[in-house]
């Protein structure tokens, strides 16, 4: 019986168990990433910078230097939002835009003195705080996770 509406599902329409299984990965995997995005999240807000705006910076501060276009694929947000982060984030004197010589369409961001100081500064707690949110696995289980996780992604 379907238990929202007290009628019988015929059998053909219940998943079997390994469709179910899957699903209950997808919510336990969903109510993870949501769990850990949220503290996330909270701990980037902390240091006076909205998500987006942190994972810009984190990105700068790991290559120096990326054309606009790229930043949205390494970080997932969409290139309206992009321009408007990167807006900010200019204005507060954290990256700068410049222009590629060798082809006028594109334009790269990278993270100024002022932008490296701060990261500097926050990225080793931001990263102590990660740390802490993983703290419910060991080492070992860690890199089981990661393993089975970039199985998973490039499974799709």
């Amino acid at each position: 019986m379907n238990e929202n509406s007290g009628i019988a599902k015929p059998a053909e329409q219940l998943p079997n168990q390994e469709e179910a299984m899957s699903l209950k990965l997808f919510v336990v995997l969903s109510k993870a990433y949501r769990s850990l995005m949220d503290q996330a999240v909270k701990d980037m807000k902390s240091h006076g910078l909205a998500s987006a705006e942190f994972m810009v910076l984190e990105v700068l501060y790991h290559r120096t230097r990326i054309p606009l276009q790229q930043i949205g694929e390494k970080i997932l947000v969409t290139s309206g939002s992009i321009t408007y982060n990167i807006d900010k984030l200019e204005k507060r004197g954290l990256l700068r835009r410049v222009p590629c010589s060798d082809d006028r369409r594109v334009t790269y961001a990278e993270i100024t003195e002022a932008g490296r100081e701060l990261f500097d500064d926050i990225f080793p707690k931001h990263t102590a705080s990660i740390h802490q949110l993983m703290g419910g696995l060991d080492p070992e289980e860690k890199q089981q996770a990661i393993k089975l996780l970039k199985k998973l992604g490039k499974g799709v």
